[in-house]
């Protein structure tokens, strides 16, 4: 996929939350690498620490992984105003941080991407999770971590 002058090589999934699923697919799909980054802020930490820590892993993943595309999940409604308050604060910092560096960036509807893993937009978390150990052949530390992965690839094969 070409976006502007840069050929995309990587595709890199974001699931905005204070455990933070990311992953990078190459071109063909195949996993390089994901995790979970747990953003919580630590005993004696302000909550504007989470955003901090986002952004320097952030940083340094989009720097890692050069000629890139980055989805995120968009997330319509929150189960609580905290909650609600967390994701707009991660999905900001991903997106300034995708501006600044010159990264295209992209919200990936979540029935989208469960309907992608799964072929149902109501997929469960353990539905999600086994669909990516069946696909990437690799077993995720967490739903998150899943997540990103199904991003990644939504965001590649253009079912957005």
């Amino acid at each position: 996929m070409k976006v502007g002058h840069m050929n995309i090589i990587r595709y890199i999934g974001i699931d905005p939350g204070s455990s933070c699923g990311w992953a990078v697919l190459d071109e063909d799909g195949k996993r390089v690498a994901s995790g979970t980054w747990d953003l919580k802020p630590k005993r004696h930490q302000g909550a504007g620490m989470r955003y901090v820590r986002c952004a320097r892993m952030l940083r340094e993943l989009l720097e890692a992984y050069p000629l890139a595309m980055l989805g995120y999940e968009e997330v319509a409604r929150h189960a609580g105003t905290t909650a609600a308050h967390v994701y707009g604060g991660i999905v900001a910092v991903v997106q300034g941080m995708c501006e600044e560096l010159g990264v295209p960036y992209a919200g990936v509807p979540v029935g989208t991407i469960k309907k992608h893993a799964t072929g149902s937009g109501r997929a469960s978390k353990s539905e999600m999770e086994g669909a990516a150990l069946k696909r990437w052949d690799r077993h995720c530390r967490d739903d998150n971590e899943a997540d990103a992965l199904w991003v990644a690839a939504t965001l590649r094969e253009g079912d957005i």
